[in-house]
């Protein structure tokens, strides 16, 4: 099986750590390791390096190339102008639809945590022997909900069709993308609903097919790239062709489009977490709501349920009576805030853009 990890966006809501200049995905947020990292290494051993892919922006090439230096360099693809998610799976596709077309590959992205990666790698891999032996299928892997989430998206399934491995596939319903508080309560209790996680296994083949048919301008431009592919022309015609491919989300180029009978539903709890904002790390890290997430050099008196993170190693972060706070200090920017106001984040980012303060966006 081959695996693709988008490893392109800027991560705003995870300001002033993510920045333009060195996206979330890239820093050490968990740990010693990038989440980039983490993504690569939890499907190690069953996927070999041979069998990652990763596609990111042109301009983290060296980033990418660096802290997976295992990684095979022509397997990292860089698109030279962000065009939203759509061109961004339908070129990784193409290139797959033409070095392994029937090889089932997963979709991944990299600012996710897996706490139980033995689960994810055996659902993974049963996933791909599903859509061996049914080509004409797409997998989609989702998370059983720990709470009624407004912020996610949903994936509603219903009843069994098969069951593998001690792994259950549902059949397909349909997406919902960030519901308000009711309905999500309702999700939560219905048992026929997930967490989406953008995480699917198909074949490139078949997925190709389906751009074919519903995003066919799209997949005229993108094929001229993959044939590319493997060439000394690669780069060039990559640049040429891919900023003026149609700005299209994923979504709406192909997954509501999609035939409902051609796919499954799997969900488990892997202990997945989006970790693209703070509010959302200390969800996936806390022992408990009343206690706190660090890192770094912090002294915390009478403080609970916080999140303090210091990426200055000259200073020690001190806080005393602070309740329900986010305290994130880098060299260039000291964030405080109450956890409820993570949203107006990436409000204030993109008001700093073209302003004096641009440079620490």
């Amino acid at each position: 099986m081959k695996a693709i990890i988008f490893a392109g966006g800027v991560g705003t809501r995870l300001w002033p750590l993510s920045r333009k200049k060195s996206p979330k995905q890239f820093e050490k947020i968990i740990g010693d390791k990038s989440t980039l990292q983490l993504a690569a290494e939890r499907l190690r051993p069953d996927f070999r390096w041979e069998d990652i892919y990763i596609s990111t922006g042109k301009q983290y090439l060296p980033t990418v190339q660096g802290q997976l230096a295992s990684l095979p360099p022509r397997q990292v693809v860089g698109e030279p102008q962000v065009r939203d998610v759509g061109p961004a799976v339908g070129l990784m596709t193409a290139i797959l639809a033409k070095v392994t077309p029937d090889e089932p590959m997963v979709i991944l992205w990299s600012d996710h945590l897996v706490r139980k990666e033995e689960l994810f790698r055996k659902i993974l891999r049963v996933a791909g022997d599903v859509v061996k032996e049914n080509p004409d299928k797409i997998v989609f892997v989702s998370q059983k909900p720990r709470f009624a989430s407004e912020n996610l998206g949903w994936i509603s399934y219903g009843d069994k069709v098969m069951e593998k491995e001690s792994v259950a596939f549902h059949s397909f319903v349909d997406f919902q993308y960030r519901p308000d508080a009711e309905t999500a309560k309702k999700y939560f209790t219905s048992g026929h609903h997930a967490w989406n996680l953008g995480y699917f296994v198909t074949t490139p083949a078949f997925l190709w097919k389906q751009y074919e048919a519903f995003a066919p301008n799209l997949a005229q431009g993108i094929t001229r790239i993959a044939e590319a592919y493997g060439t000394p022309k690669f780069d060039e015609v990559l640049e040429e062709i891919y900023p003026t491919l149609e700005k299209i989300s994923f979504d709406n180029a192909i997954l509501e489009k999609l035939d409902s009978k051609d796919a499954l539903v799997v969900s488990d709890n892997i202990e997945w977490s989006d970790i693209g904002a703070w509010e959302a790390l200390k969800e996936a890290l806390e022992e408990s709501k009343e206690k706190n997430v660090t890192q770094g050099a912090v002294l915390l008196t009478d403080t609970s349920d916080s999140l303090v993170y210091n990426y200055n190693g000259k200073q020690l972060v001190v806080t005393i009576d602070m309740d329900d706070v986010l305290v994130v200090n880098t060299d260039d920017v000291l964030l405080v805030c109450r956890k409820t106001s993570v949203p107006k984040v990436k409000k204030l980012v993109e008001s700093m853009r073209g302003t004096e303060h641009d440079h620490l966006t």
